[in-house]
């Protein structure tokens, strides 16, 4: 009898030694460090649109792959929109989520990626949507509500903060409008009105005073920026005013009309810095570039393209981000999922 129980006991603990680990849940940490860095693989292959943050992780599929030596997750996490746009390349946990009062966008990305000893995106599709106005002035009825971009208000806003940021830049050459991304509205104590918009480097330099014909400059070197413009609206508040330096400023004894601007260097120019200074690292001589800065955002060139310079694969080859409502949506299938949401923004029932 004893015999039998020892080859049984046996047999029992070498069943368990066979049984592989427990499959990731949405809280484990490996999980999370899949959804994060896919997530910032995602910002890096986007295109327009702004950063998107992880709110949380709501289902996945793990599957080794024995001969690879690695894995395969299919993820659906839960994404915020943040206040970054896609052209400041910020990694998305320094950027800041949109709050209540800022038009908030929420949605989902379902994210294939490769795991070995790192994290490879391997394709993703996501659907994002602005939270309705009712459950924001559910909430605070106060916070300003999204606007038309195509309003001629808003167009009129987004120019006259251009304008005033032409006026009191010290950059090299003008800025001109590229594409107005988000507009909203509030009364205070009129009608206030709220832009944000990309702009680019335009060919006429500072000191022209011919500006009827300033196209945007046609390089991979030019500069482009994101600014948030507001403007306080009255009936006799709208018009053209000449750039500074040729007539007394027009934006006094006006309501204001406020503007920041970030600049951003052009991708183009960090990896002719990087080419520069492997060739000097390297004292490799007979490499010539005279892409010459003459100032942060000033800058003349004609280079001749480094053949250390590699062509890297195409931005937006990987996948898409659409506008769609809120889908139906299933339980998730795998243990301990979905995770905790990191952002709820104060919204009651609403259920981002």
């Amino acid at each position: 009898m004893s015999v039998y129980l020892l080859v049984l006991c046996l047999a029992l603990l070498q069943q368990e030694g066979r049984a592989g680990p427990d499959p990731p849940g949405c809280s484990s940490p490996e999980a999370v460090r899949v959804a994060e860095e896919a997530l910032e693989q995602i910002n890096q292959d986007r295109t327009d649109g702004y950063i998107l943050s992880l709110n949380r992780l709501y289902d996945l599929t793990h599957t080794p792959e024995k001969e690879k030596g690695g894995s395969l997750y299919k993820l659906t996490i839960d994404v915020m929109e943040t206040k970054c746009h896609i052209i400041s390349r910020k990694p998305w946990k320094q950027c800041e989520v949109r709050s209540i009062g800022d038009v908030p966008v929420y949605g989902e990305c379902n994210v294939s990626a490769s795991v070995d000893s790192q994290v490879k995106l391997q394709s993703y599709s996501c659907a994002l949507r602005e939270v309705p106005a009712t459950a924001v002035v559910n909430v605070c009825p106060d916070c300003p509500t999204a606007d038309n971009l195509n309003e001629p208000v808003v167009k009129e806003t987004a120019n006259l903060s251009l304008q005033r940021f032409n006026e009191e830049s010290q950059l090299a050459n003008y800025f001109t409008l590229e594409n107005i991304t988000r507009a909203s509205s509030q009364w205070v104590v009129g009608p206030s009105y709220f832009v944000e918009f990309t702009i680019v480097e335009t060919v006429c330099s500072k000191k022209t005073d011919e500006l009827s014909n300033c196209p945007p400059m046609d390089c991979q070197f030019a500069h482009r920026g994101f600014c948030l413009g507001s403007h306080m609206a009255h009936e006799d508040q709208f018009e053209i005013r000449l750039p500074a330096g040729k007539k007394e400023s027009s934006f006094q004894n006006r309501k204001p009309v406020d503007v920041q601007c970030e600049i951003y260097e052009p991708q183009a120019a960090t990896v002719e810095e990087q080419a520069h200074a492997k060739a000097d690292s390297g004292h490799t001589e007979h490499q010539h570039h005279n892409h010459t800065h003459l100032h942060p955002h000033e800058h003349t060139h004609s280079a001749t393209p480094s053949s250390d310079l590699t062509v890297s694969r195409p931005q937006g080859s990987l996948g898409t981000v659409v506008d769609q409502p809120a889908p139906v949506r299933s339980a998730p299938a795998a243990s301990s999922c979905p995770g905790p949401h990191r952002h709820n923004l104060g919204l009651g029932r609403f259920k981002l």
